[in-house]
């Protein structure tokens, strides 16, 4: 895992009122501190490159950024943020040592993919992986981050300066809905995460890529009636209007979670209906369905589609 200077300034972004500003800005002092420490670690002097004892040392420069490595119990907190399991494929950005992909297969069983530019950390990694007994569910690559296709990621971790975070972020958007994205230290700007942890002053933060949503959707609620939406989106928050006799009416509580989409409306009878439902694509076009519950009554089934976007 990889930060590029001690002194870059810190990222702000705006935050939830569950965490407050705090949890999204970086330390300066805790960077500045722990680079004086690495600093002063001689025993930490890197060996030879290209050798088979080849060791890193803290702070050794990259193609984008230097090595600082990820503390282990920094490394567990982010993939159980992820919740991950051995469904997952990680991808871990800018891999360095490999510890975080091989934890994620050594110890949540998962398959794990570790993307370095370094080829001595390359070779390191899978050492490292082969010690660990996990190479069989581990790999390691010699690959350039902005260049490589790892769309097949269920969850991708990185500690990586915001700049580079920003570069990736419209990559990360485009990713299935669903996909974790962890992060140890650095925001992403005016994408506010999902959850986030303060592991004294260390900080890691949690995206889960949303559906795009965004549009007029047409919503079919069996031996009821039809309601005609549009939402507005913005990354994972969204608001949204239901067509209603002479107007519209704003949706309550809506809230998207990867292809998840709730919310709750009243239609001009003054019923209550709390939509459940998922978002997929689907023959051409993005398609919803779950169920729906009636003025508190039993779960319904419901359906619907996005009528542009």
């Amino acid at each position: 895992m990889k930060v590029r200077s001690a002194f870059a300034p810190a990222r702000a972004s705006a935050v939830g009122s569950a965490l407050g500003a705090a949890f999204v800005h970086v330390s300066a002092a805790l960077i500045l501190g722990l680079a004086c420490l690495w600093s002063a670690a001689p025993a930490l002097a890197q060996s030879a490159p290209g050798s088979a004892t080849y060791k890193p040392a803290i702070g050794q420069d990259g193609k984008d950024v230097i090595w600082i490595p990820t503390e282990p119990n920094m490394v567990e907190r982010m993939l159980r943020m992820a919740q991950v399991t051995p469904r997952d494929i990680v991808v871990d950005l800018g891999s360095g040592d490999g510890r975080v992909s091989i934890a994620a297969a050594r110890e949540f069983g998962a398959h794990a993919r570790g993307l370095e530019f370094n080829p001595d950390m390359v070779a390191l990694s899978r050492r490292e992986a082969q010690q660990a007994g996990v190479a069989h569910r581990v790999k390691f690559e010699e690959a350039d981050i902005f260049k490589s296709d790892f769309s097949e990621a269920t969850v991708v971790t990185m500690f990586l300066l915001p700049e580079l975070t920003l570069r990736l972020r419209p990559v990360f958007l485009k990713m299935k809905p669903g996909t974790r994205i962890v992060s140890n230290q650095f925001d992403m700007g005016e994408w506010i995460p999902d959850e986030q942890a303060d592991l004294g002053g260390r900080l890691a933060h949690l995206w889960i890529v949303p559906a795009q949503v965004a549009g007029t959707w047409k919503l079919e609620v069996p031996a009821t009636r039809d309601f005609e939406l549009t939402l507005a989106q913005g990354f994972q928050r969204i608001a949204g209007w239901v067509k209603v006799a002479n107007g519209r009416s704003s949706l309550r509580d809506p809230v998207l979670s990867g292809s998840r989409l709730r919310f709750a409306l009243v239609d001009d009878k003054g019923l209550l209906f709390e939509f459940d439902g998922r978002i997929e694509q689907k023959d051409g076009g993005k398609k919803i369905s779950g169920d729906v519950r009636i003025a508190g009554g039993a779960p319904a089934p419901f359906s619907g589609e996005q009528r542009d976007n």
